[in-house]
């Protein structure tokens, strides 16, 4: 049975089934568990946390007291997610709740992918809370979520490259025009699509150098392996196996590991395809640099034949732009500025914040200028490296 208790009530062996509230707000990535760690229930005592619900019949109850006031069942109405009402805000506003979005999904996926390498299940409702959190912050203003996808060391790529590609998925998915459950089934599969790399020697996965033959062909084995991860789970979602499985094939039928191509290819296959390619070559990875995000845009567009699906490619570039949030440009005037935030208005035309003059070689006070109102225009692109800035100071991330 499912019953409302309060926080006081609760005890070790309880199985929490839902936390209401705020996601960001409480101390847990999973929104059901069992409360078996005395670390776990200080936690909870120690939050702000005030509905609580639990499933006797997973765990224990309240103890019997004379005051205790049972709860009535969940009605399916009562159960069903509420959609929320998303108010656009600014860039900075989102960038904070952002951040701490960003942070607290990595810790996720880091214990998610841990508990599979461990042998255990992966927890497909928690991965669908922190799927639509990452939605509503790209509802209230996309531009912070995709800036923060290249923040990711070496050491732990594997798991923001997984937030990463649910981010794209999600922004590429609402150019395409898909519905909400289809963007919500489009995130999951982002997070889950590289899960099959749990399965991988680290020494393989994370080896700095080129790789053997054989060690690549181990490497090459972690899409199947992942699907063979989601088929043995609980009521995993097509979608994310399909992913997880296809998202290193190509139109063309050149890719791996099943080698099928065009039609054969979902469309969620087809966006899987796109969005990884382009977070693992603008990330550093242990063997290599990451090449600059505008860069890269035309380098896949000179591959897009073949290798991508025209239309999820051209969705892409739409949802992320030509010039992408972080590229560093250099304007007609002579100034250097940074690509905050895509125009609405045109892909050539971004936000940026201008903070130094090649002219006078010289920085000068940091300006954000709209490049739709015709003030200035984008002369090129500049290689942050050869110019040795901190383009995540000057972004304020």
């Amino acid at each position: 049975m499912i019953k409302k208790v309060n926080k006081s009530d609760v005890r070790l062996g309880m199985y929490i089934h839902e936390i209401r509230g705020d996601w960001m707000a409480h101390p847990f990535w999973r929104k059901s568990f069992l409360l078996d760690q005395q670390k776990d229930l200080d936690k909870l005592n120690s939050s702000g946390i005030k509905e609580i619900w639990i499933d006797t019949s997973k765990g224990l109850d309240v103890e019997v007291k004379a005051s205790a006031a049972e709860a009535p069942p969940l009605s399916p109405i009562e159960s069903a997610p509420v959609k929320k009402t998303v108010t656009p805000v600014s860039l900075e506003k989102e960038m904070e709740i952002a951040k701490k979005l960003h942070g607290k999904t990595k810790e996720a996926v880091v214990s998610m992918f841990s508990d599979v390498r461990m042998g255990k299940a992966v927890e497909l409702e928690e991965a669908t809370s922190m799927v639509d959190e990452i939605h509503q912050s790209m509802e209230r203003n996309r531009n912070a979520m995709i800036s923060l996808i290249r923040l990711k060391s070496a050491d732990e790529y594997t798991y923001l490259h997984s937030v990463a590609v649910c981010v794209l998925m999600i922004a590429v998915g609402k150019q395409l025009g898909l519905t909400e459950e289809e963007l919500r089934l489009a995130g999951i599969a982002g997070l889950l699509h590289d899960i099959g790399k749990m399965a991988i020697p680290s020494e393989v996965l994370d080896k700095p150098g080129k790789l053997t033959d054989e060690e690549f062909a181990i490497v090459k084995s972690h899409p199947r392996r992942g699907w063979e991860i989601l088929k043995s789970c609980h009521n995993v979602y097509d979608t994310s196996s399909d992913v997880c499985l296809h998202h290193h094939e190509r139109v063309d039928g050149k890719g791996y590991p099943e080698k099928i191509s065009g039609d054969a290819l979902t469309l969620f296959a087809r966006m899987g395809a796109v969005c990884d390619v382009y977070d693992a070559i603008s990330s550093d990875r242990c063997y290599k640099k990451a090449w600059p995000p505008a860069e890269l845009i035309q380098k896949m567009a000179s591959w897009r034949e073949g290798h991508f699906d025209e239309r999820v490619f051209q969705a892409f570039v739409k949802s992320i732009g030509i010039y992408p949030n972080s590229s560093l440009v250099k304007l007609k005037s002579g100034r250097l500025g940074v690509v905050l935030e895509q125009s609405k208005k045109s892909l050539t035309t971004p936000i940026v914040k201008v903070f130094f003059s090649t002219r006078a070689n010289a920085y000068v006070p940091m300006e954000i200028i709209d490049l739709a109102k015709g003030t200035d225009s984008i002369e090129k692109l500049e290689d942050p490296l050869q110019w040795n800035f901190d383009i995540n100071k000057i972004q304020g991330i």
